[in-house]
């Protein structure tokens, strides 16, 4: 399980890192279920690279979780990826 999370983990930071301008305020949260049957992604970004990394209709991250459910499935593990701002991961804890 911590293999995957660590390969998902480098593939989000590497897909997402050539589109926000604010990287060292850039943040990947991991949390992932007891029972080990689900991993959950939280990126948590600037407000302006939020929409960069969304982009248009949401396509970019439509991607960019496509892949990252894809490569849990193919383990049996579900995968959620969330892109947030930083006030909005503030307010949901």
């Amino acid at each position: 399980m911590q293999e995957l999370i660590e390969s998902i983990g480098k593939y989000l930071l590497a897909v997402t890192s050539p589109l926000i301008r604010h990287s060292d305020k850039a943040e990947l949260r991991v949390a992932s279920s007891p029972a080990g049957d689900m991993v959950r992604f939280r990126l948590v970004l600037e407000q302006a690279d939020v929409a960069r990394v969304i982009g248009r209709n949401g396509m970019t991250a439509s991607a960019i979780r496509s892949m990252a459910k894809s490569a849990g499935e193919k383990r049996g593990v579900k995968v959620v990826v969330h892109i947030l701002s930083r006030e909005e991961a503030d307010a949901a804890v």
